[in-house]
């Protein structure tokens, strides 16, 4: 269980890394069809999307001009890391 455990809170951290990476590249001027943007897109873009869709189509969010999707993201990350957790120990 604790091997489970410990590849689960691997998985979350590596994509939550990966996330922070895109959100610092997006400061950048570095075309959109560059490999790494590419890879990086279509690994956290799963998970940015249908996020992105739900902020979208809320009052609040239809008029946002920062996309907030990775720090839902991060948020919804930290609640399933800890429910999983509590139930599991």
């Amino acid at each position: 269980m604790h091997l489970f455990l410990a590849a689960l809170d691997i998985l979350l951290r590596i994509i939550e890394g990966l996330i922070f990476v895109r959100i610092i590249l997006s400061w950048f001027p570095i075309r959109r069809d560059h490999p790494i943007i590419m890879i990086l897109v279509q690994l956290t873009e799963p998970i940015l999307g249908p996020v992105r869709n739900l902020i979208s189509k809320s009052s609040v969010g239809s008029n946002l001009m920062v996309d907030l999707s990775p720090i839902i993201v991060f948020l919804l990350i930290n609640v399933v890391r800890n429910i999983i957790f509590r139930i599991l120990i």
